[in-house]
């Protein structure tokens, strides 16, 4: 049984051309801003991926089939309609099954990806390992769908309410390397460093596009991650949203906020502390990291275009 594949027009040209192309979720379109903003975003993002000479492929959920591509009717569609599920790697065969709607997350994106042949993805920011995990287990399900999908993952690194440095610890453990793209440090979303230092700094893109395909030649069966960091002019001050999250980590365990909710719940405190600050910076970037994803998937291509 094959998994229907839906590719928009612009993907499917691209691809027959050999043009570079990046993935990208749904999940941001509808659980993130509030329509229109959240219509007008995805189209931002687009954009900021072809301007860097790669075409876009929005990955969504529909009758049963996986859509490589919004069309501008889809992202309409999907910007608008309420209630669609986010849908991660374990949710993934169930939504199918149904025929419904869903909006990917990272982790079944990069699943979409790899069957739809595209080498790279962009996210803001990925899953990680949650803040007192040692006694929830609560592991974001994009880090193990890391060990398993062979893509190039291009993102801003993690939010800071994860604890972000066993988030650093799994990748080592699971050998998904971690590159940080003209900076030193592993960065934290809308935060332009976490604190922790990069394993590896690569600024030549050329460079990194060797060393991912390095990664799948040597046998590894998983994904390849690069980190960039938004811009200075965007970023949030990693002290003050530390600061924030400390107390709405206490106040959820107070109200008894666990699971999938505990993301939201944090950031929404991150917002209100900076007063909208932070939605702003949300919004910048997923534009930046879609620029740089555009870049090197485009750099690759020129590379290893056969």
């Amino acid at each position: 049984m094959n998994i229907p594949l839906v590719y928009s027009e612009e993907v499917a040209e691209a691809i027959t051309a050999g043009q570079p192309v990046v993935a990208l979720e749904s999940n941001v379109i509808t659980h993130g801003l509030d329509y229109p903003d959240n219509a007008e975003t995805a189209r931002r993002v687009e954009d900021a991926v072809r301007a860097s000479g790669s075409v876009p492929a929005t990955i969504g959920i529909d009758n049963g089939r996986i859509l490589i591509g919004l069309t501008e009717t889809d992202i309409e569609r999907f910007a608008s309609t309420p209630g669609i599920p986010k849908v991660s790697s374990r949710d993934l065969p169930i939504v199918l099954a149904r025929g419904g709607m869903g909006a990917t997350t990272v982790a079944s994106s990069v699943i979409a990806a790899e069957l739809a042949g595209l080498k790279f993805f962009s996210s803001a920011g990925i899953g990680g390992v949650h803040r007192g995990a040692e006694r929830t287990m609560d592991v974001s399900s994009d880090l193990v769908q890391f060990t398993r999908s062979k893509v190039a993952v291009v993102c801003a690194g993690a939010k800071n309410i994860l604890d972000l440095g066993l988030t650093m610890e799994f990748l080592e453990t699971h050998c998904v390397p971690v590159v940080a793209y003209r900076s030193d440090d592993f960065p934290a979303f809308y935060c332009v460093s976490s604190g922790l230092r990069a394993p590896h700094r690569i600024d030549d893109p050329s460079l990194l596009a060797k060393a991912i395909e390095n990664h799948w030649a040597l046998g590894n069966p998983g994904s390849f991650l690069v980190t960039t960091p938004t811009k200075h002019a965007d970023a949030i001050d990693g002290a003050e949203v530390e600061a924030v999250i400390t107390k709405a980590v206490a106040r959820a365990e107070r109200d008894g906020v666990s699971g999938q909710a505990i993301t939201k719940y944090l950031m929404r405190a991150v917002d209100r502390a900076t007063e909208g600050r932070s939605a702003k910076a949300n919004m910048a970037v997923l534009i930046s990291t879609a620029e740089v994803a555009g870049e090197l998937a485009a750099a690759h291509a020129k590379e290893f275009s056969s």
